[in-house]
């Protein structure tokens, strides 16, 4: 008698947009198969000076997400589901267990300033010692200081703080859980400890009753509340906390042969890096402004943050302002007539973080710097596009210097693959192979972690072996390696004379 597929169910929750996908796994074939079942806009709202996610929106889509599974036919077979999505943002619960406001958006300008005076007075030594991550200004503990000095009367009201993941879950489940790869992302856990760090809590002021301890990766946190059963109709849905961190999800999918790997996770922010079994907290680590953030069983994530799509989506967005509507698709032909090696930027200057008008941003930049001032569409997205490659091999090399390990190649996961320019350009810098796939690498590793946790998949190895095997990776082969190396040589050195670490 041939077994049934097992059938689970993701969300997949970016910067941008979120998306449903359901899982098929074929245990006698060795295949798994996804389905793109419900996709949705996630835009941030500004009210006044703040700007905010659409939480509500979010879990709305979330129920059209599993009604469509039901409406396809999928839902009596479901066994579980589970939610990933960025990091860093949270909600406040109230003791009667009620949303306090909506969550603020990390490109909100409530924490400008205040890592620069944590960090005086904490010590970014210290901070860095305890907690191993990257300095950004919107970190968490940036944001909740910030509510500390600004809305102390929000904190006092508070019970409990969820992330995004979290959050979402405690509306589907009612149960109120903390997932370890996002909690890692607050810069309030302790790197070594792997729990919350109460000196630095008492230090700040801020209240540690908020924070629940944090569950690993794989948990079974609960089940489809009674009141959204009979609201959709549908029988009742085991949760998972999977790796909530959309990145911890993007690196399980890594469809890695060997045990030591270089990965790229492409999509609104670029994250690069790589799997170690513990936290690297080097000197050299602290001066390069790395991170290590929590990954599934037990994993360290050593890695870098670095600005992404973002930048060619802040300029798609102004240009549509103004009424030159642009495909990406056509911004990238664009780029790709453009002349090369024109102008650089640092993609991770604080000026890209959420400037009013990207594209008059970059011409400034290059202004500032003394280089050539980029005018039409494709010089403009070209020097995005080269900067973030040149950026790339940085990052590449240093996390090679951290790691001790040499990488043959770089993998390179999420939507940003679809950018086939980009990825060509990336082996071109680094000057070496890169392999592309798969495109829905946090919606893949958010479906294996489910499957391994119902006892279907054996673990993190065999997961990622059912990836390769299911699905196609694309090698980039690097070209023009002289005049890429002449051009890295220039944008180091432009590099260098940065700030911005």
């Amino acid at each position: 008698m041939v077994s049934k597929p097992s059938t689970v169910l993701a969300f997949d929750l970016g910067a941008s947009s979120g998306r449903a996908i359901v899982g098929r796994l074929d245990s006698e074939a060795g295949q798994l198969t996804i389905e793109e079942i419900h996709r949705f806009p996630n835009d941030p709202v500004k009210v006044g000076s703040r700007l905010h996610w659409d939480i509500l929106r979010l879990f709305h889509e979330i129920k059209q997400g599993i009604l469509k599974s039901k409406h396809l036919g999928y839902a009596q077979d479901v066994e579980s589901l589970a939610i990933d999505s960025w990091a860093v943002d949270f909600g406040l619960i109230a003791p009667n267990g009620e949303l306090l406001g909506n969550p603020y958006h990390y490109r909100d300008h409530q924490t400008d300033g205040v890592m620069d005076q944590l960090v005086a007075q904490i010590g970014r030594e210290k901070l860095f010692a305890k907690t191993g991550l990257q300095f950004l200004q919107f970190n968490s503990i940036y944001q909740l200081y910030a509510l500390k000095e600004r809305n102390p009367s929000l904190l006092d009201q508070a019970d409990t703080l969820l992330m995004i993941p979290d959050l979402l879950r405690y509306f589907l489940t009612g149960e109120k859980h903390s997932e370890y790869t996002n909690a890692t992302t607050t810069q309030l856990l302790n790197a070594s400890t792997r729990n919350w760090d109460q000196e630095l809590l008492d230090q700040l002021e801020l209240p540690s009753k908020l924070l629940l301890p944090p569950v690993p990766s794989g948990t079974k946190v609960g089940s489809l509340t009674t009141a959204i059963c009979e609201e959709l109709d549908v029988a009742s849905i085991p949760v998972i906390a999977v790796g909530e961190h959309d990145t911890a999800s993007a690196v399980v999918a890594v469809p890695a042969l060997d045990q030591d790997f270089a990965y790229l996770s492409c999509g609104t922010w670029s994250l690069l890096g790589t799997e170690t079994l513990s936290p690297v907290l080097s000197e050299q680590a602290l001066e390069w402004n790395f991170t290590n953030e929590g990954g599934v069983y037990g994993t360290n994530r050593l890695l870098k943050n670095i600005m992404g799509l973002w930048l060619i989506q802040e300029c798609k967005r102004a240009w549509d302002k103004e009424g030159r509507s642009l495909g990406f698709a056509d911004l990238v032909k664009l780029a790709e007539q453009a002349a090369p090696f024109q102008c650089f930027i640092d993609p991770d200057d604080d000026a890209f973080l959420n400037p009013e008008h990207m594209p008059k941003q970059i011409q400034q930049y290059c202004r500032d710097t003394q280089q050539m001032v980029p005018q039409s569409e494709g010089e403009i997205i070209r020097c995005v596009m080269e900067s973030l490659a040149l950026k790339y091999r940085l990052i590449l090399e240093r996390t090679e210097q951290l790691s001790g390990k040499r990488y043959s190649g770089l993998h390179i996961v999420g939507g940003g693959i679809q950018n086939e320019l980009l990825c060509q350009f990336t082996a071109n810098a680094i000057l070496r192979e890169v392999w592309a796939g798969p495109v829905e690498g946090s919606a893949l590793g958010n479906l294996v972690v489910q499957w391994i946790t119902l006892g279907y998949i054996a673990n993190l190895s065999e997961a990622r072996k059912l990836i390769r095997n299911s699905f196609p990776v694309k090698t980039y082969t690097p070209d023009d390696g002289e005049a890429w190396q002449e051009a890295y040589e220039t944008f180091y050195q432009m590099a260098s004379r940065s700030t911005v670490k």
